[in-house]
């Protein structure tokens, strides 16, 4: 008797153990497999449910401006050559072979004056992006 009562203890302590580190997931939850469902709703509407309210709906709430917008998370695209517009490549291709004052180039008079400009706007655009990949750390932070 003594021993039948060990062996029941172990096992209850054991399973309890398994339960508390998660090995063992409870049978509704591993048998229900269905998502929560998630909403974005602006402003002020409200986070709907079905009429008995037995339903559990994750919203999410964003300010009322960003309604009609493309979502931040598909916005913030960072530009490159696979997907830089054609304007801007074409742009990029007129200031080929260009000399003279204004340019970073050994001909001409005035080219060392193209190539400080040059650097000082790739300086703004390398601190613009420290800026913004900044941004992004902090907000992941948050």
């Amino acid at each position: 008797m003594t021993r039948s009562l060990f062996t029941r203890l172990s096992l209850s302590a054991a399973a309890l153990a398994a339960v508390g580190s998660g090995l063992i997931v409870s049978t509704p939850l591993a048998a229900q497999n269905v998502p929560t469902p998630t909403m974005t709703i602006y402003g002020n509407q409200k986070c709907p449910t079905d009429t008995n309210g037995n339903e559990i709906v994750v919203c999410v709430r964003r300010a009322p401006g960003e309604q009609f917008r493309i979502p931040k998370e598909l916005r913030e695209l960072e530009v490159t050559p696979e997907n830089e517009s054609w304007a801007a490549k074409a742009q990029a291709n007129d200031k080929v072979g260009v000399e003279g004052i204004g340019t970073c180039s050994t001909v001409g008079a005035g080219g060392s004056m193209g190539c400080l400009a040059q650097r000082g706007q790739q300086y703004k655009r390398e601190r613009q992006a420290t800026k913004k990949d900044q941004r992004a750390v902090d907000r992941a932070l948050e």
